[in-house]
């Protein structure tokens, strides 16, 4: 029982240390542009592992939002890398996580706005 008890309490404070995720509508539009590309030119099963590790990433975003580092174009935004093309660009606010931008790699980091 104590085992138990041990565990809904860590999720209770997981729960509570975690933040709401807050869609810009660039990042929505990004992702959009990915989930396109990606039906064109990839399989399911890299798609469905493109999807995990970005669930995984948000998560991650989501319950230790410092983890990641700051990305050196704004001290207010920080990158999550979830591959070698792709990264996530967030703010933290006081109420959530901004996405501002799922970004392509390659692509030059200053058209990135900054708010």
């Amino acid at each position: 029982m104590k085992a138990g008890f041990t565990h809904m309490k860590l999720s209770k404070n997981y729960m509570e240390n975690s933040y709401k995720l807050i869609w810009s509508d660039e990042a929505l539009e990004n992702l959009k542009g990915i989930i396109e590309y990606l039906e064109k030119s990839w399989t399911s099963r890299e798609i469905k592992k493109f999807a995990r590790l970005l669930d995984k990433n948000l998560n991650l975003i989501r319950v230790n939002s410092k983890s990641f580092p700051k990305s050196g174009q704004s001290e207010d935004f920080r990158r999550a890398v979830i591959s070698k093309q792709v990264s996530i660009i967030y703010q933290i606010e006081n109420q959530g996580i901004q996405i501002i931008s799922i970004f392509d790699n390659r692509q030059n980091p200053n058209r990135l706005k900054k708010n």
